[in-house]
């Protein structure tokens, strides 16, 4: 039986012009999975999104855009083709929205005339607007130009041993060098997707310390399994109570958000009296506009601004001899 394996990412722009910035935010903010309302009133709010933010977004991206282009986007290839030297199943890489695209990844795997396919959504926690959208986008697409192609989905492993062993390798120099603090700075999601996410309909922030308490939920809940995370990598890294904490970041309108936001977080700790400030963002593994720009850039200046006196971003999982590892094992796992 013929295997292969398809690595998805969120995406980026082509470019940092406002017109290639305009196009990947309408394909993005359209996604019923993102902005989860009815379509009329969904391209109302993008509609207005789309009147301000290109400009501004595009100004972010040149301001982390590299002379191979996207960061996500350079990052990814690389790690594709560090991955393929080390399996011998053919792997291809994708991007949900814009280029690579999953039609053109999806239609070079059904030329290798392949039985199976292992589908590595490259977010290591289940949310509807990343892990979801792009696992359905995979399958529509097998659907439509393989039908006999068998899709497997590697499940939600944020909370995976070798996962963690590459995470908090990644940051051991860092955090050897002294902090002050740890902020675990995850992306957010609006409140209202955990409870659609919820198989119990009655559990996800609903329950009295809902993440702590053992439920079907957690294996599509986002908060959750970031909590998870957090809890497995300060165990592993030895990092004290009371010496880290958790936000979440890239709030998007006027909907409620997982709490406590970053940006509001990075503006308060100074007054704790905390001066020399460590910032990792788990739920990226490649490093992109939300931990480049958002949080070095913008989150330094808060934090510093603040009366914060050091600010250091720990690098994405990126090209990590271990996170390269990791991957290794889920496409061993899958092929035999």
């Amino acid at each position: 039986m013929s295997k292969g394996v398809l690595l998805v990412n969120l995406g980026s722009p082509d470019s940092t012009a406002v017109s290639d910035v305009r196009r990947y935010l309408r394909e993005f903010l359209m996604d019923g999975r993102v902005i989860d309302v009815p379509w009329l009133m969904r391209a109302f709010i993008v509609g207005m999104v789309l009147i301000r933010r290109p400009r501004e977004s595009a100004e972010a991206y040149r301001k982390i855009w590299t002379p191979e282009g996207s960061p996500l986007i350079v990052t990814s290839w690389r790690v594709r083709a560090k991955l393929q030297e080390r399996v011998t199943v053919p792997v291809e890489l994708a991007m949900r929205y814009q280029s690579p695209s999953i039609t053109e990844a999806v239609r070079k795997l059904a030329a290798e005339k392949l039985d199976e396919v292992l589908v590595i959504p490259l977010f290591p926690h289940y949310a509807m607007s990343s892990f979801e959208t792009a696992v359905v986008r995979v399958k529509k697409a097998a659907r439509q130009l393989a039908r006999k192609m068998r899709i497997e989905v590697q499940p939600p492993y944020g909370d995976a041993s070798d996962y963690l062993t590459a995470l908090v390798a990644s940051a051991r120099n860092y955090l050897e060098a002294g902090y002050d603090h740890l902020l675990f700075s995850f992306h957010g999601v609006p409140v209202r997707h955990l409870r659609q996410t919820d198989p119990t309909r009655d559990h996800c922030l609903v329950a009295m310390n809902c993440c702590n308490v053992a439920s079907p939920a957690h294996a599509t809940c986002y908060r959750a399994q970031c909590f998870k995370t957090v809890a497995a990598f300060v165990k592993q890294a030895g990092v004290p109570p009371g010496k880290y904490s958790v936000s979440f970041q890239s709030r998007l309108g006027r909907d409620v958000w997982l709490m406590p936001y970053t940006d509001v977080v990075l503006g308060e700790l100074p007054k704790r009296g905390i001066q020399k400030l460590l910032v990792i963002c788990p739920a990226f593994v490649a490093d992109c506009l939300e931990t480049l720009e958002e949080i070095g850039l913008r989150g330094r200046e808060t934090f510093l601004s603040a009366g914060g006196k050091e600010f250091t971003l720990v690098p994405c999982l990126n090209e990590h001899p271990l996170w390269l590892a990791a991957l290794e094992n889920m496409v061993r796992r899958f092929s035999g």
